[in-house]
């Protein structure tokens, strides 16, 4: 979350230890980690902020 803060990113975090929802979404996504980001239609699994900033065409 910092690193998206820090860059001005705008985000919405969800904690998957006590929202249902938000961990039946992770589960949707494939994943069972975190973090997970979604950014469109992609999802990175883990963090890479090359990768990350590649998603988001920075």
């Amino acid at each position: 979350m910092e690193f998206l803060s820090q860059r001005g990113i705008p985000f919405v975090a969800k904690d998957v230890s006590t929202d249902m929802e938000a961990r039946a979404e992770l589960i949707a996504l494939g994943s069972r980690a975190t973090p997970t980001i979604k950014v469109g239609g992609d999802v990175l699994i883990g963090f890479n902020p090359a990768k990350l900033l590649a998603l988001l065409g920075r």
